[in-house]
């Protein structure tokens, strides 16, 4: 992650539920909707191949409100594992449409096991450890972020 993602998760601003987190799509904001209400992470995104494999080693604390959104150029079957990562993480793997196919909550740091997406995915976001099931986020949510082109919830 770079200086620009550092002082982002650094400088994360509020949850927000509600109407309040129908804001406008921006870079550095990922909104989430589902039954259970609706959440707003400040996001780093990863869209590199640098960058996707740095994530968020080497961090050791993250804004309750902060995340890391994984872009990658097509869909297909990931896995991920917590080398060097010093705090537990959510994943929630979505599809091309941003539709949350699977959610692997509290990675345990540093384990080395692999974290499979369990079906072809094109965006993975790393929350902190516990926030998707205090939140409610669960397969069928849908993800907002200017980076998901063909999105079930389109930024308008």
């Amino acid at each position: 992650m770079g200086n620009r993602g550092r002082a982002l998760i650094a400088s994360a601003g509020l949850l927000v539920f509600g109407q309040a987190a129908q804001a406008a799509c921006s870079a550095e904001a990922l909104q989430l909707r589902g039954d259970w209400g609706t959440a707003r992470f400040a996001v780093a995104v990863a869209d590199s191949t640098k960058e996707r494999a740095r994530g968020l080693m080497f961090v050791e604390e993250m804004p309750s409100t902060a995340g890391m959104l994984f872009v990658y150029d097509e869909p297909h079957p990931v896995s991920f594992w917590m080398k060097n990562t010093l705090i537990p993480l959510d994943m929630i793997f979505a599809d091309a449409q941003g539709v949350v196919v699977s959610v692997h909550e509290n990675a345990v740091p540093g384990d080395l096991t692999a974290i499979e997406s369990g079906a072809p995915v094109q965006y993975v976001l790393e929350i902190n450890g516990g926030m998707a099931s205090r939140l409610g986020i669960a397969e069928g949510s849908e993800m907002q972020h200017p980076a998901i082109s063909d999105a079930a919830w389109a930024c308008e």
